[in-house]
């Protein structure tokens, strides 16, 4: 199997992390992922969101050699993180698929870009869990 992405990042508990693992995978493949995380003696608890309602963000942050940028990101509301003469630096806070369509944007407008993203991270909604 291929893992799409990978997040980890500690917790409310300084002594274990959180892992948000996405992976395209068809059901039999899935399974056995989810069994050998299971087996490994560091992992505490599997938790599957494939059919549950979740929260999910991914940051991205890039960076345009062009000042004519600004108002795009204004228009979108992206932060402006930094800024120089000649470049900018935007930082978008959205689902890794509103995150792509954003990239592929600045992908068709500009060829000098640099991006760095995150991987998304996800939990399980509140307001949605009895509907």
């Amino acid at each position: 199997y291929n893992i799409h992405s990978l997040t980890v990042g500690e917790t409310e508990d300084p002594t274990m992390s959180r892992m948000t693992i996405c992976i395209d995978a068809d059901e039999k493949t899935f399974e056995q992922v989810k069994k050998q995380l299971n087996r490994s003696v560091e992992v505490i608890k599997v938790i599957d969101y494939t059919d549950t309602s979740i929260r999910t963000k991914e940051i991205m942050f890039i960076k345009v050699k062009s000042l004519t940028e600004k108002q795009m990101a204004e228009v979108f509301r992206f932060l402006i993180k930094d800024m120089g003469k000649d470049s900018l630096l935007i930082e978008a806070i959205r689902t890794e698929t509103k995150n792509d369509s954003i990239l592929k944007v600045f992908k068709e407008r500009y060829t000098n870009i640099e991006v760095v993203r995150g991987g998304p991270v996800a939990i399980d909604c509140i307001s949605m869990q009895d509907r």
